[in-house]
């Protein structure tokens, strides 16, 4: 299984872009990025999160290299390609108010 490390590096490559690089992006010093790719340090949870943005990638998908769960699959049946994550966030909380709004109704 691939680590959350590889993953990292495997990301930054298709990039070609350098340790260096994303560091900046994301606020950290070099050798605290090249820590997490070695897997001798792990990023806290805001620092994941501007990891996963910066890639274009689920932060399930850094942790665990799967990126939906079986429900957003069967939920996201229509095309997503193109759309940013704070467009598809903003997707996923319509659906949550549409449905408890069918919930309401229903008196359920």
């Amino acid at each position: 299984m691939i680590s959350f490390g590889d993953r990292l590096q495997e990301l930054r490559n298709k990039m070609k872009l350098r340790q260096e690089d994303v560091a900046k992006k994301i606020g950290v010093g070099r050798t605290t990025y090249a820590m997490y790719e070695q897997g001798k340090r792990e990023p806290d949870y805001e620092t994941l999160l501007k990891i996963a943005n910066f890639f274009g990638v689920s932060v399930d998908y850094l942790l665990t290299g799967q990126d939906k769960t079986d429900n957003e699959k069967n939920l996201f049946f229509f095309d997503m390609e193109g759309l940013s994550e704070q467009e598809i966030e903003e997707i996923k909380k319509h659906i949550e108010f549409i449905k408890w709004k069918a919930k309401q109704e229903r008196g359920n």
